[in-house]
């Protein structure tokens, strides 16, 4: 699987960095083909021209030919991009930054980092631009679909450490989403279930077995056949909240994956149904500086409740 690795020999173009993938065994025998079998998404044309532009690079940072054989167990380096990219009509705060960390206020359908259509829009890219960051990495995520907080590391060297907050649970996480309301139901409750990968990958489902999934969740107000709710993750699954309200019989307003896909990866985006879900606050203790941290973001879902 490629993914966003930073090359000590190659720079960031345009707040980018390199994106590594490594070559496996198969019928090619150049890395153009590997690569146009590889990336279907992407064409032979596209490929054909990045390595005339010089943007297709080998382990020690020089770039390659396009018909330079295809050596599996070793790796290449490229640029992501996309033609023609869709602008997306919103821009993220930024809500702190001091020397170590940097706080941002995500808006829906911005992905945290260049993933599927976006990559200049995606949120790591822009606020490398907008505050000259090349080092900045996001020490979590949260869905493209989801609005809200997201950390980022400054300093290389410290990235670990924030990342262990959330490897090691110590960091306090409050998320509001809107749903249906049911008032057979008793609030607050807390649900633990088995999440997996679903047949189709970008989904994820509920199965027999041991937990390894936790949310305390718990009703804030009603309005009509509507609720906001606090959802409280203890852990940190892939789609975890959506999945654990989608199961109470109360999807959350908007949700384009649960209970059924309405939307394909390659349809018009409808900016005005963004999911009602929304990382809210998070509180931890500062491992680099010792300090008690807590931030709120400053959004709202747009179903007044």
């Amino acid at each position: 699987m490629a993914r966003a690795h930073q090359h000590p020999a190659l720079p960031t173009r345009d707040g980018v960095s390199a994106s590594c993938v490594a070559l496996t065994p198969g019928p090619w025998h150049s890395l153009l083909e590997f690569l146009t079998a590889r990336f279907p998404r992407i064409s032979r044309d596209q490929w054909t021209e990045r390595f005339a532009q010089g943007l297709i690079f080998d382990v020690q940072g020089h770039p390659v030919e396009a018909d330079a054989p295809c050596s599996p167990h070793t790796r290449l380096y490229y640029y992501r991009s996309v033609p023609q990219e869709p602008a997306l009509p919103f821009e993220a705060q930024v809500l702190f930054q001091d020397a170590h960390l940097v706080v941002a206020d995500k808006p829906h359908f911005m992905p945290v980092t260049p993933s599927g259509r976006y990559v200049q829009q995606s949120l790591l890219v822009q606020l490398k631009q907008r505050l000259g960051l090349d080092t900045l990495t996001p020490v979590h995520r949260i869905d493209r679909e989801t609005a809200g907080l997201v950390l980022f590391s400054v300093q290389a060297h410290e990235r670990n450490a924030y990342q262990a907050l959330f490897r090691e649970r110590r960091v306090h996480k409050v998320y509001e989403a809107v749903a249906g309301f049911n008032p057979a139901l008793t609030w607050p409750m807390t649900r633990e279930s088995r999440l997996e990968s679903d047949a189709q990958f970008f989904r994820t489902r509920e199965v027999p077995g041991e937990p390894n999934s936790e949310t305390h969740m718990s009703l804030l107000h009603t309005q009509g056949q509507h609720a906001l709710y606090r959802l409280e993750p203890v852990t940190g699954q892939r789609h975890q909240l959506r999945v654990h309200m989608n199961a109470l019989g109360l999807p959350i307003e908007g949700d384009q994956f649960y209970p059924k896909v309405l939307r394909g990866p390659d349809e018009v985006e409808d900016f005005s149904t963004p999911l009602q879900l929304l990382a809210k606050q998070m509180a931890f203790t500062d491992p680099i500086t010792s300090e008690a941290r807590m931030f709120h973001s400053a959004q709202r879902l747009r179903i007044a409740l």
